[in-house]
């Protein structure tokens, strides 16, 4: 199930606006505002290779951002060079697109950004947003890097290496080693997104999202959520993978690393020809909630591999170690592969190590595998190798639930609420296959 990864697009074509920009951050500077007062769109091609160590803002009475506002339409060819803000230097972005912009970034590195504030939310002082790129306006990222850049806050943070209240295409890219964090004393705060934060229209193409993190101050009853993508709006994640991020809330929450979000009204979340792998979701004495995915909305999830995903809370609550649905979400999941998950709660509870549908959730399965995982609660319990559901409706057609295991219900179990089986087989899981006896019609076992 390789996703078919388009061919990265050839470098924009050069426009009668077109400038060569030395290697240097004062004529970089320069050429983004003279490009910003020109009428039309205009291209800038950097370097190739070059390495533009900003050490101090743009604008020296608001130095926020590395590089001025872009408040035009642009085109950045990096041609293989590196944006970076010195580790040395004050806090700030590498690069803002404001509401009026328009920015093509090509073959061009983001790094080292450590965002001030939030351009969306500036009334809300405190929040913290992109720390390598904020996006307000309209932006496409080809065959891009956006990496080791960081979001922090004492009220709330969001998007680690990109976050886009406006419209935004990631393509070809790699989003990785991008931190979110809120590192607050009061109870409740949250840092969302670890790569890529959207409050606005996302498309996430041929990309990889990796190695990113999520993660809150201890003991403050607070959310990490979206360690990869912390999707607010309509999302779309099509041929990408989404691997190797790290969600940490100890004695809080601690959520996937793809989050769903929307409210209905702003759309649904997509994703189509991915692999969702390897990430963790971890909030020792506190509740984790998800592996993979987490969806709270509508969403539909076709053809993608969900697979080697872990979800841990020693002394506390962890679920869904694939795919965990909230109490308002619509999960449509096709031709897919939900495997080697893996749930573990020592001395607390352990739910749903492929599929978690707890709080009243509506999932529809469909020529789909739900294989080889488990839950695991050593002086605690474990229960739904496959599928845990209470409340809301799971309806399994086609599907294979198989070698799953758990203390009880090894394949399925079901508290409350409906599960159809229909051209369904739930066999070979350990010990049993459904539980409670009868509870499941037409699971045997």
């Amino acid at each position: 199930m390789a996703p078919a990864v388009p061919a990265a697009p050839a470098a924009p074509p050069a426009k009668p606006g077109t400038g060569e920009v030395p290697c240097s951050v004062p004529e970089l500077v320069a050429a983004i505002s003279a490009a910003n007062r020109k009428a039309g769109a205009e291209t800038l091609r950097l370097t190739p290779r070059c390495v533009y160590r900003l050490t101090a803002g743009a604008n020296p009475f608001h130095p926020v951002n590395g590089l001025p506002v872009i408040t035009d339409e642009l085109t950045i060819d990096g041609r293989g060079a590196t944006i970076t803000r010195v580790a040395s230097a004050p806090r700030f972005r590498v690069l803002l697109v404001g509401t009026t912009g328009m920015l093509t970034l090509h073959s061009t590195t983001i790094s080292g950004g450590s965002a001030t504030d939030c351009p969306a939310y500036p009334d809300v002082p405190g929040m913290v947003c992109g720390g390598g790129i904020s996006n307000l306006g309209s932006m496409v990222l080809t065959r891009s890097k956006v990496t080791a850049n960081r979001a922090e806050s004492e009220l709330y943070a969001q998007g680690g290496g990109i976050d886009s209240p406006g419209n935004a295409t990631v393509r070809s890219s790699v989003v990785s080693g991008n931190t979110v964090a809120y590192k607050g004393s009061e109870n409740g705060g949250a840092a969302a997104g670890g790569g890529i934060a959207n409050d606005g229209p996302l498309t996430v193409e041929g990309a990889q999202v990796i190695n990113n993190m999520a993660w809150v101050r201890e003991n403050t009853e607070s959310f990490a959520f979206g360690s990869g993508l912390a999707g607010l709006a309509q999302t779309t994640v099509k041929n990408s993978v989404v691997r190797g991020n790290r969600s940490l809330a100890p004695g809080g929450f601690a959520r996937a690393a793809l989050t769903n979000g929307a409210s209905p009204e702003l759309g649904r979340m997509t994703v189509t020809g991915s692999f969702v792998q390897g990430n963790l979701a971890d909030a020792p004495n506190g509740v984790a909630q998800g592996g993979g995915i987490t969806n709270n909305t509508l969403m539909t999830v076709s053809n993608t591999h969900v697979s080697g995903n872990r979800v841990a809370a020693r002394g506390g609550t962890a679920r869904g170690g694939g795919i965990r649905l909230g109490p308002k979400a619509v999960l449509e999941l096709s031709r897919s592969s939900v495997v080697g998950n893996v749930v573990s709660a020592r001395e607390g509870t352990a739910q749903g190590g492929g599929l978690d549908n707890p709080d009243g959730g509506r999932l529809t399965g469909t020529r789909s595998r739900i294989l080889r995982n488990s839950v695991s609660a050593p002086d605690g319990t474990a229960l739904g190798g496959g599928l845990y559901q209470a409340v809301g409706t799971t309806t399994l057609d086609r599907t294979v639930v198989s070698g799953t295991r758990a203390i009880d219900g090894g394949g399925i179990f079901k508290r409350s609420g409906t599960v159809t089986l229909t051209d369904t087989q739930v066999v070979f899981n350990t010990p049993n296959n459904c539980r409670p006896s009868e509870s499941v019609p037409g699971c045997v076992g």
